[in-house]
């Protein structure tokens, strides 16, 4: 049988105190670097793993931490997923992951249906803990305002890529304006002034709040804004041809898609019309999507977080774990991260 290591032992390896070792796996040292550092190589060399159990004896907590994912085929889940557990085991936390599969059940037709949601959620939730878990992360399959947690849920909870409407349950989202603003003032920047917007359904929040940085990079540039070049659609690529079909007959120089996969709509449209994506009509488009580098010209576009809103997420539950989640706000806790601008060929320089 394999030995295992333990605290002890790193800590004779180290020269060190085991509360000095303790206090490094736990992110609370106040050591200096240098025997940080050492500690963590020693612990990575000799495959050290926290007993779980023995500090959940200890400190009344498993460790656990549940994450209830809306649905792992959406193309966001797995990254988010991802950075999730990364954070949670560089921090001695174990993760078990709920697949509520509600796309692979119903499509996109669930949205509204409260007695579907939760014939699936509720018996999660009960699960959960039924489990014994320390606290819980929500990972939405798009951004919306959602109310999945009883009032009085028993254990603390973090909403990822949604809104929570509780003041209990604090959110992290994509920064969809200011994202959408950078993308919209390059666009500018490249003297273009009539620019199509190409958006999913109306209601849809992303496309709110896209559309609310489109206005404000117009905005900034004293460009009027323009009903007449907005066009709303599902997220297809489909509905981006029909959309880039809409506005081309508008006198547009470019269009700005809100998903990657409507920019290829756009694409395709362009081309059995015989106009050059990048000279004729510039495209912008949204995700980051792997697609995106092998559109010709390569789409500029502005890539999703994601790896760092699940480490966000998870970083705040085992904050609020470990220190309390303080004094309640007036107002719902929303972090907003920042999404990374992919410049490529397709948005070219206007001169008219």
């Amino acid at each position: 049988m394999k030995h295992i290591v333990t605290l002890k032992e790193i800590a004779e390896i180290c020269n060190v105190s085991t509360a000095t070792v303790s206090n490094v796996i736990n992110g609370k040292s106040k050591t200096s670097k240098e025997t940080a550092d050492r500690i963590r190589a020693v612990i990575e060399e000799t495959g050290y793993r926290t007993n779980v159990v023995a500090r959940g004896l200890r400190t009344r907590r498993t460790n656990m931490v549940a994450l209830i994912v809306e649905d792992v085929a959406q193309f966001t889940s797995p990254t988010l997923v991802s950075g999730i557990m990364s954070l949670c085991e560089e921090r001695g936390f174990r993760v078990v992951l709920y697949n509520l599969r509600l796309y692979d059940r119903w499509s996109d037709t669930w949205y509204d249906q409260e007695a579907k949601y939760h014939s699936v959620l509720d018996p999660v939730l009960q699960g959960v803990l039924a489990a014994g878990a320390d606290g819980v992360i929500y990972l939405a399959g798009h951004a919306r305002i959602i109310r999945c947690f009883p009032e009085h849920f028993p254990i603390p909870a973090v909403m990822s890529y949604a809104f929570s409407d509780s003041v209990r349950v604090p959110s992290v989202v994509i920064d969809d304006e200011t994202s959408t603003q950078e993308v919209v003032s390059h666009i500018i920047d490249r003297g273009h002034r009539r620019i199509g917007f190409i958006g999913g359904r109306e209601d849809n929040l992303h496309t709110r709040l896209r559309l609310d940085g489109y206005r404000r990079a117009l905005h900034a540039a004293g460009i009027p804004f323009d009903p007449e070049l907005i066009y709303y659609a599902s997220w297809t690529r489909e509905s981006g041809y029909e959309g880039a079909k809409a506005i081309c007959a508008r006198n547009v120089s470019s269009i700005f898609a809100i998903t990657d996969r409507m920019a290829g709509g756009v694409y395709d449209y362009l081309e059995e019309t015989g106009r050059v994506v990048g000279r004729d009509i510039s495209v912008a488009g949204f995700d980051d999507e792997s697609i995106a580098a092998f559109f010709r010209p390569a789409l500029t576009t502005t890539a999703l977080p994601l790896y760092e809103i699940g480490r966000v997420s998870a970083g705040l539950l085992i904050d609020r774990l470990e220190k309390g989640a303080g004094e309640m706000p007036a107002q719902p806790q929303v972090i907003r991260v920042p999404c990374s601008f992919i410049e490529r060929s397709s948005v070219g320089r206007h001169t008219a």
